[in-house]
């Protein structure tokens, strides 16, 4: 077994983008507007289906807001886990280009 671990970033920013289109679609097609008081459908059923639909729609609406922060969250740890990596490539840099001066692995 190896050591360490491996974190995979491009599917961790396709994740997020993945989320984000999903959310983009579902806001493209809005449901608010139907009237489901019965007043346009004329029919007790269907006015009890389109409610039913709607609300559903409205958990729907709610899952997507979590889906945001979903995204959000995938996005901030691509965001993190590539700072850390610039970070200590430039501190290798560092230590590696360093032409004169007490060695900074060595003994204190």
């Amino acid at each position: 077994m190896a050591d360490g671990f491996h974190v995979d970033l491009k599917a961790l920013a396709q994740a997020g983008d993945g989320v984000n289109q999903t959310l983009s679609q579902l806001a493209r097609h809005r449901v608010d507007t139907i009237d489901d008081d019965g007043a346009i459908v004329w029919h007790d059923r269907l006015a009890g289906t389109i409610t039913d639909f709607c609300d559903r729609w409205q958990i729907g609406v709610n899952l997507a807001k979590d889906g945001q922060a979903i995204a959000g969250q995938l996005a901030h740890c691509v965001e993190t886990y590539q700072k850390v990596d610039l970070d200590a490539q430039e501190q290798l840099a560092g230590i590696v280009e360093r032409p004169t001066g007490p060695d900074p692995a060595g003994p204190r």
